[in-house]
């Protein structure tokens, strides 16, 4: 059966949430199965779902393939073969699939309230008034290369492209601030002031040469001095699942398991970052842990439903738990359940686009140039 997809989204404004409709609400789990693999099986290859590592168990279950944030989109660069690509993660994840797709892919976000808070916390208005802050207190804006963390919006990631800067994700920050300290003075890193400072401490950024911009505050709450000594500029942003992990969980689990070692996410503060055994990306945690001696026993910081799978899919060789026991979920990421997949993905099959994402012209063109350097970078690796 050919599926003909609608091209013409004049009645679904950019941003503007569908609501779910109430036939999709109170199904049963194997009434949503069953109507899934149907749908998947008509649209065919003509149809690719991506799915992130933090996405619940009943959605990514259907992805035909997962990853974090720099897997995806290096996956999603490479299905120009599909006609539609339907992102189960969060918004700034679906729009760098638009950015990196081809002209004549639909990009679609099962719920368009799954956003991230951390891309929140950076505006473009606001990073706009800093670049004008930064030349009038005399800083030359030309020496400051701006990277943005892929959690982001496409705004701010077109900002960095049209300024020589690029996109940098959990897994290559370190290697794409070295590409930017090449290139310029100072860096402006993005929204997550976490992420930056654990990775440049790290690279032997000694802390007394970071500030941190409060977009809140005049010329970010820095004075000319301490501006002119920074090598980087921490934008006041975080996670607010990651930033919830604090030393205390590690030292009660270290005396529950005195032999265990403990593994974080580098969006965790500085002081969890240090006293962690290991720091890395998503892809990091889960090689890490898969690849430790039987008997193992490991304490996660990062987003619940991957420390869950992994105490699945590792039990009993070894022990997985979160580091906060009371977990830490992403709650927006939560939005995206199998009622929603299940009704974008029969609205494809009737011929209808719900929830697409289309990033305009020329935000677009200066976002694929952000993140066309990191991925050329990481291909360089």
């Amino acid at each position: 059966m050919h599926v003909q997809l609608l091209t013409d989204y004049e009645n679904t404004r950019l941003g503007e949430r569908q609501p779910l409709p109430e036939a999709y609400l109170g199904l049963s789990d194997d009434d949503m199965d069953a109507r899934i693999t149907r749908a998947r099986a008509t649209l065919g290859d003509r149809l690719v779902i991506l799915g992130h590592h933090y996405q619940r168990d009943e959605v990514i279950k259907f992805a035909d393939f997962t990853g974090d944030s720099l897997k995806l989109a290096q996956l999603a660069a490479r299905q120009h073969h599909a006609e539609v690509v339907v992102f189960c993660g969060v918004h700034f994840m679906a729009e760098s699939a638009d950015i990196l797709g081809a002209p004549h892919q639909t990009v679609i976000l099962p719920d368009l309230a799954a956003g991230c808070s951390m891309a929140d916390m950076a505006a473009i208005e606001q990073l706009e008034v800093c670049w004008y802050e930064l030349a009038a207190l005399g800083i030359e804006t030309s020496s400051v290369i701006p990277v943005t963390y892929i959690n982001s919006t496409a705004a701010i990631k077109g900002f960095c492209g049209e300024h020589a800067g690029l996109v940098c994700t959990s897994s290559n920050a370190a290697a794409v601030m070295a590409w930017a300290w090449d290139r310029g003075e100072k860096l402006l890193m993005l929204p997550d002031q976490h992420l930056g400072r654990n990775t440049a401490y790290r690279m032997g950024v000694p802390l007394d040469q970071m500030v941190v911009w409060d977009p809140e505050l005049p010329f970010g709450g820095v004075d000319r001095e301490a501006l002119e000594r920074a090598r980087l500029l921490l934008w006041k942003g975080h996670c607010s699942v990651h930033t919830r992990f604090s030393v205390r969980h590690i030292d009660q689990f270290r005396r529950q398991y005195p032999g265990g070692r403990v593994v974080v996410h580098p969006e965790c503060t500085f002081e969890v970052a240090e006293a962690a055994d290991e720091m890395g990306s998503t892809e990091f945690i889960i090689r890490t842990v898969s690849d430790s001696p039987p008997g193992s026993a490991w304490a996660v910081g990062t987003e619940l439903h991957l420390v869950n799978r992994l105490a699945r899919q590792l039990a009993p060789a070894r022990t997985v738990t979160s580091l906060d026991s009371m977990g830490c979920l992403c709650s927006t990421m939560f939005r995206v359940s199998p009622n929603h997949l299940l009704w974008v993905l029969e609205g494809l099959v009737n011929g209808e686009v719900h929830n697409p994402i289309v990033v305009p012209e020329p935000t677009k063109q200066w976002a694929r140039v952000a993140l066309d350097r990191m991925l050329d970078l990481s291909r360089k690796d």
